[in-house]
């Protein structure tokens, strides 16, 4: 079970044409068809480390010779800071391949990252070669995120397109000229709405820091538990935006994967009191 309580899965999909016009591995469930793909299909034969060694705050989704995918929690950093240097996906994880013994030279290398806040899906390497590859083929592989936020956008299914540029305090904002800064672009559709929130599928056409947090904030609609770019929401528990599902290639065998989890039971529990708060029920 994946930590939003609902079964994750490995598909894989068929070629097609997105929710927004463009041809792609669709992960859109109404549009296209899709195969389930054997956990136990791996391109190496390899034996996972004991389930006594897996970490806390982290939920192993698939693992052979090449990958590690997992389901990251809201609150674990990705890497380390100053202040934190072992609560972090890639201590944990590194402590995890070795098997606890700390003479061990392998570890996990790390490919993309997730804000602290964020949860859900992450694939990490387990040598540079494979690194190298998923960093390489990372702007064609698809990213779908869940977000809950306050208000609506203005329309039910679009692209935000902004240029986004960074300040010395590492905030992150829109400017009008492309020379200042660089394209982002979110596709977002609207799933559910209640008196007080939206639940969006997010689809990530580009890769800039904060970008989903700081272009919906642009629409009026900031995510529900965003301190940095939203309200602030006293008495939500957490940033209410989940990585849900990811695409890659295997580095190894070129396959395409998704990997997949389901929404946080948070995020209707928001939008269902929502809606008790505003029929003045309790």
């Amino acid at each position: 079970m994946g930590r939003s309580g609902t079964q994750f899965r490995v598909v894989a999909w068929w070629k097609g044409r997105d929710s927004f016009g463009y041809a792609a591995e669709s992960l859109n469930d109404e549009r296209q068809r899709r195969v389930v793909q054997s956990m136990s299909e791996s391109p190496k034969p390899f034996k996972k480390p004991p389930k006594r060694h897996v970490p806390k705050g982290l939920s192993i989704l698939y693992e052979d010779r090449d990958i590690l995918v997992v389901d990251k929690a809201s609150g674990l950093l990705t890497v380390s800071t100053e202040k934190v240097r072992e609560n972090t996906a890639y201590y944990l994880l590194t402590t995890y391949v070795r098997k606890g013994n700390q003479k061990s030279r392998r570890r996990v290398v790390i490919v993309h990252r997730l804000d602290r806040d964020t949860s859900g899906v992450m694939v990490f390497a387990k040598d540079e070669t494979a690194k190298r590859f998923l960093q390489e083929a990372w702007p064609g592989f698809r990213k779908k995120y869940y977000a809950l936020v306050h208000g609506a956008p203005p329309e039910k299914e679009g692209v935000i397109t902004s240029y986004l540029a960074e300040n010395s305090a590492h905030k992150v904002y829109s400017v009008s000229d492309a020379k200042n800064g660089k394209l982002a672009r979110t596709g977002y559709r609207v799933l559910k709405t209640s008196a007080k929130y939206s639940l969006l599928e997010i689809d990530l056409l580009t890769g800039r820091k904060n970008q989903i947090r700081v272009q919906l904030a642009d629409q009026g609609c900031p995510v529900a538990g965003d301190k940095k770019y939203g309200p602030g929401d006293k008495g939500i528990k957490r940033l209410t935006l989940h990585a849900a599902s990811l695409t890659i290639l295997h580095p190894f065998s070129k396959k395409e994967m998704t990997f997949e989890t389901g929404l946080p039971v948070y995020f209707e529990t928001l939008l269902r009191s929502s809606n008790r708060t505003a029929s003045g029920e309790r």
